[in-house]
């Protein structure tokens, strides 16, 4: 795992490569997000794919960058 500092960005707003401004469900992405991030969860199942996926809070509570390639990814030049 990459150590790497936290991006600039809130955690409320995912990794710029990772979802595209125009996807048709990102209103439901963002939401399903915050509130898992507003729960204090780890992750949500994502209205587009069903699968699970982590939140920036918990990645950014993980303390590295993982290099997969993460939505929501916290860290700054990560290369998944």
């Amino acid at each position: 795992m990459a150590s790497r500092g936290l991006a600039a960005r809130p955690l409320t707003e995912p990794h710029p490569e990772r979802l595209a401004p125009g996807h048709p469900l990102r209103a439901e992405i963002l939401a399903a997000h915050a509130r898992a991030l507003a729960a204090g969860d780890a992750g949500y199942c994502d209205p587009a794919s069903g699968l699970f996926v982590l939140t920036a809070g918990f990645l950014a509570r993980r303390g590295t960058c993982c290099d997969q390639g993460c939505r929501h990814c916290p860290y700054v030049e990560c290369s998944g």
